[in-house]
């Protein structure tokens, strides 16, 4: 099933029934649920009993197949280590999506964050055989900003000229980072953000507490917010925007200690997040993340240079850019929360 704020994107997508794009291009922010909703759509498109609305009835032969994940004409295509999230099983795919090397089943090996050519190389051996039902065959890619460059441009080729019958469903939260002739070859829609107010509700009947603050943090996206209702780390996230909040008495090598085991991602998604919000809080008064510390983020940007501000923001800029990188976590930290002390000096 999709989400309930799914409903009017789903709607609106039964207008290319008629017409269907060979490829498809679902946008839009990270955790508002665009991976399940490609799977229902991937599920409709292969059902052969659909429903008026175009949704899969969930009784035929087809969706049976489908629900167990042994489907003969879809395949998922997905970094390994978001295997779990696509409902694969730990190798990284299942045995139909993709199909690592033996030397890359190491168990010693770091799951691998991007899609892999042979990856590909494996869907076009699928997307070259002709339909088992007689019906359509549908490829899901998550993400797609996943694709390394060989990767995609080997998947250049079959999205320009794709055989008869065969849909892709590319699923994407930074379209940036694809490449422009990707892009190109697909029909793009974005996919809508639900209003707070029923986010908020979605939270709730999930039991969660303090739903619209965690929904704050999470930028609108509640599944995001889900996610950080049960995170490890929340405890470390709190004292890290205490040390924030403490503005020219932050610590930054007690934060370098603390934080150094985390993923630099993470901690730097914070960070970014705090300056985001000094930002709002200075220029707007309504910080977007952090509302509940309204009255840190005011004195705190009260105190902030505003050259060394702008300085800053480029230095967690660029950061951001090799965050994926084997660097020393406490050093990086350090180095960030001395630059960030040092906006009010």
């Amino acid at each position: 099933m999709i989400y309930p704020w799914q409903a009017d994107d789903w709607n609106r997508l039964q207008q290319l029934r008629g017409h269907w794009p060979h490829a498809l291009l679902l946008h839009g922010q990270a955790g508002i649920g665009k991976l399940r909703f490609a799977q229902h759509l991937a599920q409709g498109l292969l059902c052969e009993a659909q429903l008026a609305n175009g949704e899969p009835c969930g009784k035929c032969v087809a969706c049976n197949w489908f629900t167990q994940g042994n489907h003969p004409d879809y395949r998922i295509v997905v970094p390994e280590a978001l295997a779990a999230e696509a409902g694969l099983n730990a190798a990284g795919a299942d045995e139909k999506a993709d199909k690592p090397d033996a030397d890359e089943t190491k168990k010693t090996r770091t799951p691998s964050k991007e899609i892999k050519i042979e990856q590909i190389r494996g869907l076009l051996d699928f997307v070259g055989v002709g339909s088992h039902r007689g019906g359509a065959r549908v490829v899901v890619l998550y993400p797609a900003e996943g694709l390394n460059l060989a990767a995609a441009n080997a998947l250049l080729k079959t999205l320009e000229e794709p055989p008869a019958g065969v849909v892709f469903l590319m699923v994407s939260a930074r379209v940036d980072r694809l490449l422009p002739t990707i892009i190109s070859r697909c029909r793009q829609w974005p996919m809508t953000v639900p209003a707070p107010d029923a986010a908020t509700k979605w939270l709730t009947a999930q039991g969660i507490a303090e739903a619209s603050a965690l929904l704050a943090e999470a930028g609108g996206a509640p599944l995001t917010a889900l996610a950080l209702a049960s995170d490890e780390n929340r405890t470390l996230r709190d004292w890290t925007l205490k040390q924030l909040a403490a503005g020219p008495d932050c610590d930054a090598f007690a934060c370098g200690e603390a934080l150094q085991k985390l993923p630099v991602p993470l901690v730097l998604g914070w960070l970014q997040r705090w300056m985001y919000d000094l930002l709002a809080q200075s220029t707007a008064g309504a910080p977007r993340y952090f509302p509940q510390a309204a009255g840190a983020l005011t004195r705190c940007a009260s105190q902030a240079d505003a050259s060394a501000f702008a300085r800053f923001i480029r230095t967690v800029t660029r950061q951001r850019a090799v965050e994926n990188h084997p660097l020393n976590a406490r050093l990086v930290f350090e180095e960030l929360f001395i630059g960030y002390r040092e906006l009010f000096a």
